[in-house]
């Protein structure tokens, strides 16, 4: 199965939206994104239509109101993010990457804790 397409910042709100809601439309996009961030309607209309171009999205055409739903599960996204990630920053390797990860600070103690635990799975 192909990397999904790489979405801007805004598009990934926009999938952010339509994960939690599921299949919705322009509106109900409009109004869920805008507990967040403020972006007109049209705006909202334009990015779903250019997320459909690049196949980030579905579209529903059988109803008058246009249904949007994400192309690609959560999963599949993230692991293509950071498989961009990977490449683009850390020269494709994944030890540098989690490294990087693990010394940022940014990594909880239950966190940390649920990595040497799948650590410890792959071990066995």
């Amino acid at each position: 199965m192909s990397r999904p397409p790489r979405p801007t910042d805004v598009e990934l709100s926009l999938l952010r939206v339509l994960w939690r809601l599921g299949p919705a439309t322009v509106k109900q996009v409009h109004q869920a994104i805008n507990l967040e961030r403020e972006l007109s309607y049209t705006g909202v209309l334009r990015m779903l239509q250019v997320m459909f171009e690049k196949k980030l999205v579905v579209r529903n055409e059988s109803e008058r109101s246009h249904v949007y739903a994400p192309a690609h599960p959560p999963a599949a996204m993230r692991e293509g993010l950071v498989a961009d990630l990977m490449e683009r920053a850390f020269s494709g390797s994944a030890k540098d990457l989690v490294l990087a990860a693990l010394k940022s600070g940014r990594v909880s103690e239950q966190e940390r804790s649920e990595i040497q635990a799948l650590f410890r799975e792959t071990e066995q």
